[in-house]
């Protein structure tokens, strides 16, 4: 069984769903999203 802190140091980056880019993780963001494609998005 792997050790907790190398498991999670070996998940792949989270990427966009938009554009495929790397996002930088954040505690407890469920974005899946990057910035920029979420300010391109029309928010009425």
């Amino acid at each position: 069984m792997t050790p907790t802190p190398e498991y999670f140091r070996n998940i792949d980056p989270k990427k966009c769903t938009d554009c495929g880019k790397s996002m930088e993780e954040m505690h407890e963001s469920y974005l899946n999203q990057c910035d920029k494609c979420l300010r391109l998005i029309d928010h009425d």
